[in-house]
Parts: structure tokens; sequence; C-alpha cells
């Protein structure tokens, strides 16, 4: 285990629009902002999302097994938001739920917003962590500089 004691610094609230991606919005956000280490919670509708519902095998490297949702539907999710080499990384894990139906897992790409998706952006001050290249997995996972001091 890894853990390092920080603060909450600023707190950013967004609205994103019909069609628009969450991970493109998150990243311009934080790159604005220079948010290197957050939470992120969402709540609203996604139409379309590109969804990790666990891996289709773990050996040699782990390779994500997709699911595709089709909206629209309801959505909650929670997730964090770290920097790697190339920018921020957002990692979120959401419930979507369409006519009785329900999805839970964490989507990558092409996760658009249907009506309105509300984002609320909890920096993450005082801690030096970042996503970095895990060999063993061939993911970028989150490592963190101990530092247990308040």
């Amino acid at each position: 285990m890894e853990y390092s004691v920080g603060q909450v610094g600023r707190v950013v609230v967004a609205r994103l629009f019909e069609g628009e991606d969450l991970h493109v919005c998150i990243d311009r956000i934080a790159r604005e902002a220079q948010i290197r280490c957050a939470t992120v919670l969402i709540t609203g509708g996604f139409r379309t999302a590109a969804v990790v519902v666990g891996p289709q095998r773990e050996q040699p490297q782990i390779v994500p097994r997709f699911q595709a949702f089709t909206g629209p539907g309801e959505v909650l999710g929670v997730g964090t938001l770290y920097w790697d080499e190339a920018g921020p990384r957002l990692h979120i894990h959401t419930a979507i739920g369409k006519d009785g139906e329900n999805l839970v897992g964490c989507p990558r790409h092409d996760t658009r917003t249907f009506l309105i998706l509300e984002v609320t952006i909890l920096e993450i001050v005082g801690i030096e962590a970042s996503r970095q290249l895990d060999p063993g997995s061939g993911m970028k996972l989150l490592r963190v500089k101990e530092d247990r001091t308040v």
C-alpha cells in the first residue's frame, strides 16, 4: 500500500451538454485549471459509452472486455483524476441504467452525454501522485509518493 495525506483544494462544478464527451471535457477542465489530483463525481445521463466490464484475459497482460452502452440512460459515477506523462487521465466507475437493465463498469471512450451530465471535481492538494505504466499489467496505474504528515 502507498498513501499520502492531503486536503481538498478547489471545487469545480461543470454541466456537460447533449453529445459532449465526458473524457474530453474532464481533460479540458484539468488542463485549463491545472488540476493534477482530484476526485470526480458525476450524475445525469449517457447517450453512449464503451464500458470496461472486466478483463478478457489477465495474462500475460490484462486485456479489457468492453460492452457498448446505447442509451439514453441514467448514470451515477465516482472516479479519480491523476496525470501521466501526457496529461490528465480520468479513471471512473459508473452505474448506468436503462429500462430496468443495469451496467456497471469503467466507461473509456465514446462516452456521450444525454441531455445533461453534472460533474463535480474535488481537487486534492498537498500530495504527489500520478499514473505510471505498470509493466506487469500493461496499464497505467496510480502511484503515490508517500507522505503521512497532516
